[in-house]
């Protein structure tokens, strides 16, 4: 599903050179569950944003289901992100002024489903994350764990074969947390491939295989 090799990014200003990444290597096997670890600011965002073709690095190579990805233009990126990646972020990042439906809606959108198949898939999900109820409801008027079963139907309705979690349990109670965690896990036994960041050990563990990171360098794999 992934394949990295030798994957560097700097972030250059005018006086220094920042290295985020270093050589850094990694194979995800379609259907795996993997976590990145690591102390804070060692890489592991950045990984993820590059994983996720929202940033793109400054050397080695990135394979993404058999294809180049560096080879790929702007557009051609956006459209391989729609159609196979979603995103569940630590900070939910749902649009205030969208409903659930319409948030959870706006994947579908984006790849021009009509109005029939989109209504069907986003009520599909939501009745799937018990938020069918709150359909109507803003990201206000919802709790945190609410919000981030919102922001997981969001990145599961266009049924993408690749989730990129980063922190999904971090604004949540341990209540909260769990559920997420389980949801996580459901789509992982259901052949979705998972690629999550996190500090918790404790959602590590679900995980097929840590990675952990260090200084932008991959120090040790350890499987589950």
């Amino acid at each position: 599903m992934i394949q990295l090799s030798n994957l560097k990014k700097v972030f250059r200003t005018e006086e220094i050179d920042t290295w985020a990444l270093c050589e850094v290597s990694l194979e995800v096997k379609e259907g795996e569950f993997v976590a990145i670890m690591g102390p804070s600011g060692c890489g592991k965002s950045t990984l993820l944003n590059i994983m996720g073709l929202l940033d793109v690095p400054t050397g080695g190579t990135y394979m993404l289901g058999g294809r180049d990805v560096s080879l790929l233009n702007d557009t051609e990126r956006t459209k391989l992100r729609r159609g196979i990646i979603g995103f569940v972020f630590q900070s939910f990042n749902l649009i205030d002024e969208l409903s659930v439906y319409e948030n959870v809606e706006l994947p579908l959108l984006y790849m021009g489903l009509p109005a029939r198949e989109r209504k069907e898939r986003v009520m599909q999900v939501l009745d799937r994350l018990a938020m069918s109820h709150r359909r109507k409801h803003f990201p206000a008027q919802l709790s945190g764990g609410q919000q981030q079963r919102v922001a997981i139907a969001r990145a599961v309705v266009s049924n993408p074969k690749l989730i990129l979690a980063d922190e999904p349990t971090g604004n949540l109670d341990s209540t909260n947390s769990k559920e997420v965690m389980d949801l996580l896990c459901q789509l992982h036994e259901q052949g979705t491939t998972i690629v999550m960041v996190t500090h918790s050990q404790h959602d590590a563990s679900f995980a097929d295989r840590i990675v952990e990171l260090y200084d932008g360098q991959i120090v040790q794999h350890a499987e589950l």
